[in-house]
């Protein structure tokens, strides 16, 4: 009988054991992960900063073009052009009297 309690017992804390064990590896793997990840970071947000910035520039540069575009069209119009203005001719004064 006792040989039954004690085969229980060492099967119940073989289970135990492999859920711990199983657990602590995972807390392990888990920990390297986020170490890897902790020093990757720095270089990943200089990355990501950098992409930011250069959708910026060249947001900032189409905004600018179409807005140098809609002025300049703003400014030509298609009115017509007034042609040359007439220059004015000295003409002779009529003094009454004379």
């Amino acid at each position: 009988m006792e040989q039954a309690v004690i085969a229980a017992l060492l099967l119940v804390g073989l289970i135990i054991g492999a859920g711990v064990g199983a657990s602590y590896a995972r807390a392990q793997r888990g920990w390297k992960d986020y170490q890897t990840i902790r020093t990757s970071v720095p270089g990943a947000r200089r990355s990501a900063w950098l992409a930011i910035r250069g959708v910026v520039v060249k947001f900032a540069v189409i905004a600018l073009l179409l807005v140098g575009a809609a002025a300049y069209a703003a400014a030509d119009g298609d009115e017509e052009q007034p042609g040359p203005t007439p220059t004015g001719t000295p003409t002779p004064s009529h003094r009454a009297g004379r």
